[in-house]
């Protein structure tokens, strides 16, 4: 399956590693990614001038109908801006003759019904649950992980058709199938409150630590997401903050040569419709490594592409792990107690 790549504009300038592991990924798994000249998705508009954000995202839904391909994004933001023009542009025939208007200028045809999937839909959708299982083995057994949803995407869910907004499980499943072990936390549906920042600085900082604690508190070695927004504002290192860089060195422990052969020792295989994988009776090298964190430390964040991609058995390099920031923190240095 190949789709049209829409990486919008905050991959490429601020979160690059997550455009590389996205592609890194995609390649390992024989998903194929074409860039078209793809304008950003308009949602910086969206609240200024509605006209202007259904022109720049009803361009991109008409370059990836002319050039035949479903739109593939791995910011959820560019995706609920690309669902909606998708729903307007529908719904609202007066707005969709303004923009139909202009892109005939270019040749351009709206598509009457664009395909606009995220990356974990294709993951999910595109791939056998028994593909990723053999491809991981046991390289993240044991690994607690908190799934982290992000906002856009969800909601609402006649918009954006992503998951069951209440209760989705697309993220949990695509964790299993590797290995890893989604923990049940509270706030895993809240929002990590990036929104705000450069607004209400103390606000949104209060909303990250509290998600943050939260999935601490459930066990989680290590919170996972699928958004360039939300993995920017965990990532972040706060003012005065001095933490090693966990996140990679549980990448480097996860493909070290002794995570590599815990299989070949014995080890049960991951089945792929368990929901519930966790009872193993060994702990893999990264679990070692991530319960050796500070007491009362918050858990790092990686991305969804990054873990998934370590898993099939990717190096952190490919994978853009040794450029992120290390967002390992504790609670006092967000202004909060744990």
């Amino acid at each position: 399956m190949s789709y049209a790549y829409f990486p919008g504009c905050k991959i490429p300038h601020h979160l690059p590693a997550y455009g590389q592991a996205v592609t890194a990924l995609c390649a390992a798994l024989d998903i194929g990614l074409t860039p078209l000249e793809f304008n950003c998705c308009g949602e910086p508009l969206r609240h200024r001038s509605f006209e202007a954000w259904a022109q720049s995202a009803g361009r991109n839904l008409a370059l990836a109908q002319q050039a035949g391909l479903a739109i593939m994004t791995p910011c959820k933001c560019c995706f609920g801006s690309l669902k909606h023009a998708a729903y307007w542009l529908r719904e609202n025939r007066e707005l969709r003759s303004l923009v139909a208007s202009t892109l005939a200028e270019e040749g351009l045809v709206l598509p009457e019904e664009p395909q606009v999937l995220h990356l974990l839909t294709v993951l999910d959708r595109d791939l056998q649950p028994d593909e990723l299982a053999a491809r991981a083995g046991e390289r993240l057994c044991g690994l607690r992980v908190a799934a982290h949803y992000g906002c856009h995407a969800l909601r609402p869910g006649n918009v954006t058709n992503f998951d069951d907004p209440l209760n989705p499980s697309v993220f949990e499943r695509l964790l299993r199938r590797v290995g890893a072990m989604p923990v049940p936390w509270a706030l895993r549906l809240e929002c990590c409150g990036h929104p705000l920042r450069g607004k209400r600085d103390k606000l949104s900082l209060a909303l990250k630590a509290r998600k943050l604690i939260d999935a601490r508190d459930a066990g989680a070695h290590l919170l996972v997401t699928a958004c360039t927004y939300c993995q920017m504002q965990f990532a972040q290192q706060d003012e005065n903050q001095t933490s090693p860089p966990l996140d990679t060195a549980i990448a480097q422990q996860v493909t070290a040569p002794e995570a590599r052969d815990t299989q070949a020792q014995g080890s049960p295989t991951v089945d792929a419709n368990d929901d519930q994988p966790g009872a193993r009776p060994w702990p893999s090298a990264a679990t070692q490594l991530a319960e050796d964190q500070p007491q009362g430390a918050m858990p790092p964040a990686m991305l969804a592409a990054q873990l998934i991609g370590l898993g099939i058995g990717l190096s952190p390099e490919e994978l853009g792990l040794t450029e992120l920031p290390a967002p390992l923190v504790h609670p006092s240095s967000l202004g909060h107690e744990g």
